[in-house]
Formats: C-alpha cells, structure tokens, sequence
C-alpha cells in the first residue's frame, strides 16, 4: 500500500506541471479512483462508473485504453470508431487498461453483489489467461496487433499490471476471492509462467545479471525497441515495478533472490547524485514549462528511464531515435512530455529492498 501511494504522490506531482491532460492519463485517473475508501464503492457514484466501465469492455473480454471511464460515454464519437474498425477500441494492457477496470469491478461487485460485476470481471480473466504466451509473456495488444505491440511488454507497468492481478486470485485475496477454483488455478499457473519469464530476459552484461528492457522479443526474449525514442536498453523505470513484483513472492527460490539482488546492485551502482529535475517558466515554448536537469549537491538518487546496457548511463532520445548523451539535446515537447530521468528506485532501495534483504 505505501508503494501504491508514494507512487500515486510522484503521479500527482508532475500532473501539477501538465498544461493539458493527456488521453494516456485516464487509466491513471481510474486508478486514483480505485484508491477510494472501501464504502465509496457501494454508493451511486461508484456504480455509475461501474456501469460506464462494462460499456466499454469488449467482447473478447478485455478493454480498450485512453478512454475517461469515470465519465459518461461519447456515444457518438464510439459509433464512429466502431463503424471505422478504429485500433483504438482494440483491447490492451497497455497504461493500465483491463487489469485498472478489472480491480474496479471487483470492488463494486464486492460492495453490492451485483452479478454484471462480476460476469465482467470474469470474462476479463478468460481474456488476459488467453492473451498470455505460451512462454510466460503478455504482449501490449490481444487479440495481436502487428509491430512493436506483439512484444513482451513491460513498459508502463503492463505485464506486471496484469500479474498483480492474477497473483491475487490465485491466492484468493479480497476483493478477487470470488472467483471459481478453476480460473484460481489457471492464474497461480499463469503467475509461475510470468515469473519464469521475467527471470529469462533479465539482461546479462559481462556475465552479471542487470535489469530489464521496456519490451523484450516475444520469441527471443532480447531486449527490443519500441517507438523510434523507446531503443534497447535497461530500463530504469519498468525494471522497478518488475523487482517489486519479486520481493512480494513468498518463499522466493534462489534464482528469484538472486535475481532481485544483481537488480538492486544494478541500481546501487548506476545511481545519478548531485543533479536534479527541475520545471521552469519558459513564455518561449507555448506551453509556458520546461524541464531540464540542474546540479545540485544535495540532489539525486536519479537513474534515466533508459540506460546504455553496456555502460548503464542514461539515454536521451527524441523523435528523431538519435541517442543523446543530455536531456537538454532532445526536443522540448519530448522533454515535457515524457519522463526520461527521476528517481525511480530510491523508494526501493531505501525502504522495500531492506526490509526484504533483512527477512532473507
């Protein structure tokens, strides 16, 4: 829960910066959503967004991404993306699509037992135990959308989004203890392929185990790109949310532990001090903000969202896919709009790691 809302606080943050609300954030807002008191779920409010969140689910059981669900529906703006055959009413678990609307229907149905929750929330099981590959993997699009989208994703917290949630079934943990034995075990199956996987395409550098890439090749494993400013690399966000998942295994084998220890040395190693983000007024760009890196002797923990595998220095890439060396070397409207650097770890190895290392 405290790594829940340290992240939502970091969350809140940067929204105070944004000039607009960007599509990618609905999801993020639903997920605020699901943070309320256990009563709100009961109430008229929380059923509305509810009966908004199963107009929305497809048939194939998942949900689309970049929709405000906990807002009345644009009937007409869906008709229209429905007669076009629109990608954007594709289901995914990409920014926290499906398992976001999953955990809430989970909660209403828990506070007023109403079964149309519930029959959505199982159909959503069906889709992602479906949507998994054979080797352990989620990709970013099912049914397969061709591209980068058929890669292993982990970029945004997608794969490990999607176990999370499966893990609580299978330990039939509230509010997902409703759910039948038989989708239990297919998840607890599910969890021990994704676990297998994950501790495949940890990236080993000169024999030494590192973290994980963004997206890693649905066949090979191997780290892969993305979108032309998302390159190979270790990832120092994603690989985050990857360790935590492990830390929270119970009885975690020798490969899990050794896993979690070479990533929290790859973070202890690779740490950015004495430099921090900032945001400035800037009337020279129309969005009056920038973002820059400034020094600063009390500044840092600090690791870039993406990291050279071989040197582990941050990256900087723009919408050209040139690797820069500086956040200043990129476009503006990359700087502002993505977050290419911040302390992404520091929660980890100052709180999480050291309670896990003292129990193990």
């Amino acid at each position: 829960m405290k790594t829940i809302i340290f992240r939502l606080s970091l969350l809140l943050c940067v929204s105070l910066f944004s000039i607009q609300l960007s599509a990618q954030s609905y999801d993020k807002i639903l997920g605020k959503v699901n943070m309320k008191e256990e009563a709100w779920f009961g109430e008229k409010e929380a059923r509305e967004i509810a009966d908004h969140i199963l107009f929305y689910q497809n048939e194939d059981g998942g949900w689309p991404k970049n929709f405000d669900m906990a807002k009345e529906p644009d009937l007409e703006r869906m008709a229209k993306l429905k007669i076009e055959g629109s990608h954007l009413l594709a289901s995914t678990i990409d920014n926290g699509a499906t398992h976001t609307q999953m955990w809430f229907l989970a909660k209403v149905f828990e506070a007023t037992g109403e079964k149309r929750y519930k029959s959505a929330f199982l159909k959503g099981i069906d889709y992602l135990l479906e949507a998994q590959y054979e080797n352990g993997g989620w990709p970013q699009f099912y049914p397969l959308r061709d591209g980068y989208y058929e890669h292993i994703t982990l970029n945004d917290g997608a794969m490990i989004g999607v176990m999370k949630l499966l893990r609580s079934i299978a330990n039939a943990e509230k509010p997902v203890d409703f759910v039948d034995k038989k989708r239990m075990g297919k998840a607890r199956r599910a969890v021990e392929k994704g676990v297998d996987v994950l501790l495949k395409m940890q990236v080993p550098v000169n024999g030494e185990l590192t973290i994980w890439c963004a997206q890693h090749d649905e066949e090979t494993l191997l780290p892969a790109n993305a979108r032309a400013y998302e390159l190979i690399s270790l990832s120092g966000q994603e690989s985050v949310g990857v360790i935590e998942f492990l830390i929270d295994i119970e009885n975690p084998g020798d490969k899990v532990q050794r896993a979690i220890r070479s990533a929290v040395k790859w973070y202890e190693e690779n740490k950015i001090m004495g430099e921090k983000v900032v945001w400035i007024d800037d009337p020279s760009y129309s969005e009056g903000k920038d973002r820059i890196i400034v020094k600063d002797p009390n500044g840092g923990p600090l690791w870039g969202r993406f990291n050279d595998i071989e040197t582990g220095k941050p990256m900087f890439v723009g919408r050209d896919g040139i690797i820069k060396s500086h956040l200043n070397e990129i476009e503006q409207e990359r700087r502002v709009g993505y977050n290419y650097i911040d302390s992404y770890a520091q929660y980890l190895l100052e709180v999480e790691y050291p309670k896990w290392e003292a129990k193990y």
